[in-house]
C-alpha cells in the first residue's frame, strides 16, 4: 500500500537531534530507568523493551544499559524522574506537544517557557493543542524489504496498515495496543525493524514557507537542547526543498 508519511518531516527533526550523542544518550538513560520502575523485565514491560531496542540501536553500551534498568528497578540509587508534558504554539501557529522527564519540574517549566518565548512560540495549558494529534506505532524496514510477507504477518498480528514510501522503505502502522504483538511476529517471522516506536502523529498540519520554517526550527532546536526533554512532537509541514535550503 503506497503512501507518504505523514510524519516525514519529524525525521529532518531526528537526523538533527542524531548528531548530539551525549545528549541522546543522556535522555535515554533517564528513559531506561523510569521504563524499569514499572517492571525490570524488559519482555513483560513493552516500554523497556522499546527502550532497550532505541539505546541498542544508538550504539550504547550493554552495561550502560543495564546500569540505568537496575536503577529504575531500586537496586542502585536513582533519581526521582517525574513524567510531564507540555503543550504550545510555535511560529505559524504550529502545534507542539514536548514530552520530558524531569527531577526538578520547576527547572523544566522555566526552560520549556523560556524556548517558547524566545522563538516566537507560546506555551499553552493542557488541551489545548493535543486533541489534534493521535498515538500510533511505527515499525520501519528499510527498502528491498519483502513487503508482501511483512504485509502478510503485520495484519494477522493486528497491525492497522502497511506503507510503502517514495525511497522503498516499509512502515508498518499499529494502535498502542498491538504494538507489542506486531512487532513480536515480525521479529517471528525474521523481520527486525530498522526503527520501531510509539510517537504521536498529527491530524492536521501547518505548512510552513521558509523564513517561519527557519524560526520553528529554532524553536526545536532550543527544546531539543533541554536534557529535560525526551520527545517533541508537531504539526510542521515544511517542504523537502525548504528543508534543504536550511540544512
Amino acid at each position: 500500500m503506497a503512501g507518504h508519511s505523514k510524519w516525514a518531516n519529524m525525521k529532518h527533526r531526528k537526523a538533527r537531534q542524531d548528531a548530539k550523542k551525549n545528549k541522546i544518550w543522556t535522555k535515554m538513560i533517564r528513559e531506561l530507568t523510569v521504563a524499569a520502575k514499572i517492571s525490570a523485565d524488559v519482555q513483560a514491560n513493552p516500554r523497556l523493551r522499546l527502550a532497550v531496542d532505541r539505546a541498542l540501536a544508538e550504539n550504547m553500551t550493554r552495561d550502560t544499559i543495564d546500569r540505568a534498568i537496575k536503577r529504575g528497578a531500586g537496586m542502585h540509587d536513582a533519581d526521582n524522574y517525574e513524567e510531564l508534558v507540555y503543550e504550545g504554539y510555535g511560529p505559524g501557529g504550529v502545534a507542539v506537544i514536548v514530552e520530558t522527564l524531569t527531577d526538578n519540574n520547576k527547572r523544566t517549566v522555566a526552560d520549556v517557557r523560556h524556548a517558547f518565548s524566545k522563538n516566537m512560540g507560546n506555551l499553552g495549558t493542557s488541551g489545548s493543542v493535543s486533541y489534534l494529534f493521535h498515538r500510533i506505532g511505527v515499525l520501519c524496514f528499510a527498502a528491498g524489504a519483502d513487503e508482501e510477507q511483512i504485509l502478510d504477518v503485520a495484519l494477522d498480528a493486528g497491525a492497522d496498515d502497511v506503507q510503502t514510501q517514495e525511497d522503498g522503505s516499509i512502515e508498518v502502522l499499529t494502535s498502542p495496543e498491538y504494538f507489542s504483538a506486531v512487532q513480536n511476529a515480525l521479529n517471528g517471522a525474521g523481520f527486525v525493524a530498522d526503527s520501531a516506536e510509539l510517537t504521536l502523529v498529527p491530524d492536521t498540519h501547518a505548512e510552513l514557507d521558509a523564513e517561519t520554517a527557519e524560526k520553528f526550527i529554532k524553536l526545536m532546536d532550543a527544546l531539543e537542547d533541554s536534557d529535560d526533554v525526551q520527545n517533541v512532537y508537531h504539526n510542521a509541514q515544511i517542504s523537502d526543498d525548504i528543508m534543504a535550503s536550511l540544512e
